[in-house]
């Protein structure tokens, strides 16, 4: 075979793969379908505990990192920007829809050092598990003001659980 013929064989390999990946994430969405849309967040939202900027990782089913929810934004890693109030969480994602989570959906907080695709250094991921309609589900975040985070969440959690 001359170098033109193994080149296409290679190009259309390369095609094959990448059609049968978006026909993955496709079916991924599909079989998500039923999974419920974020809340979007209030117009009153409470007294601010803190804003905290860094990256938003991924959102999975709660016990299973590998299980990413595909649907309603929550697919793709981004710049986040993330506001805990006495009330809840909101949660900005560059390049999708702000939402919140109420602090009666909250059920946890705590680190972790992998997820889905990205491994980091020991506890450097921080791990909120919240209601999402009728499923539990635990969105990641990485933060460059981890401990400020940490205690204006647990502070929201307490309160939820007093």
């Amino acid at each position: 075979m001359d170098r033109p013929e193994l080149m296409a064989i290679v190009i259309a390999f390369l095609l094959l793969l990448l059609a049968l990946m978006v026909v993955g994430w496709q079916a991924r969405k599909r079989r998500q379908s039923g999974v419920a849309k974020p809340a979007a967040p209030p117009e009153v939202r409470g007294a601010v505990l803190g804003t905290f900027d860094g990256k938003y990782v991924a959102t999975t089913a709660a016990g299973n990192r590998l299980d990413r929810i595909a649907v309603h934004g929550l697919g793709f890693r981004g710049f986040a920007a993330v506001e805990v109030t006495d009330s809840g969480v909101l949660v900005q994602i560059d390049g999708v829809d702000d939402f919140w989570i109420p602090r009666a959906d909250l059920r946890a907080h705590s680190k972790a050092t992998w997820t889905i695709d990205r491994v980091v250094e020991q506890d450097g991921l921080e791990l909120l598990e919240w209601s999402l309609g009728d499923r539990l589900v635990e969105s990641y975040f990485r933060f460059d003001d981890w401990l400020d985070f940490e205690f204006a969440v647990d502070s929201l959690i307490e309160k939820t659980a007093a």
